[in-house]
């Protein structure tokens, strides 16, 4: 007979286990920021092709390679948070994270796809998402923290984007 120290909720997953979840945390961020560029491409070409962008606004072509890392880095921090299995804040920096990420996926549509309809109100509507998205990142960081602290610090550099991010869309807003 085999005695367990732990109890079996507090082990971890074996290692095919921690593969699969690896790959679903890595796929869950990648598959929101594919929808959301899938579901608004041709309004990058229509109306933002068109609109007045702030001086510091890069190429669109920087737009996908950055993003397409930050995800899989929010996806590594989503992980290693999750493997924490026996830390008393791991569901709630979980529940943060796919907050942050419920907001980081209305931000695109609202931006690029209700331009078309909504005109300027939406572009202001995305950057209040993207404020309230900016509050979001920093409570999950902060929750990762007390969970994993290399999980936290894996969502600095997205915390930075988006930060950047808003100044465009606020600069967009404004101009247009």
């Amino acid at each position: 007979m085999t005695t367990y120290s732990a109890d079996a909720t507090s082990r971890r997953p074996g290692l095919a286990g921690q593969l699969l979840a690896l790959l679903v945390l890595l796929a869950i961020p990648v598959g929101v920021g594919f929808l959301g560029s899938a579901l608004t491409s041709e309004q990058i070409d229509g109306w933002y092709a068109q609109a007045d962008v702030a001086p510091w606004n890069p190429p669109n072509w920087v737009f996908g390679p950055v993003w397409t890392v930050l995800y899989l880095m929010m996806g590594l921090a989503a992980w290693l948070v999750w493997r924490e299995r026996t830390s008393p804040g791991r569901s709630r920096a979980l529940g943060l994270f796919a907050v942050q990420l419920v907001l980081n996926g209305l931000w695109t549509p609202i931006f690029f796809g209700a331009y078309p309809l909504w005109g300027s109100a939406a572009l202001w509507l995305a950057f209040a998402v993207i404020v309230a998205m900016i509050a979001a990142v920093v409570a999950t960081i902060l929750a990762f923290r007390r969970v994993r602290g290399l999980a936290s610090m894996l969502l600095l550099p997205y915390l930075a984007w988006i930060l950047y991010a808003s100044t465009l869309n606020l600069s967009i807003a404004v101009m247009n």
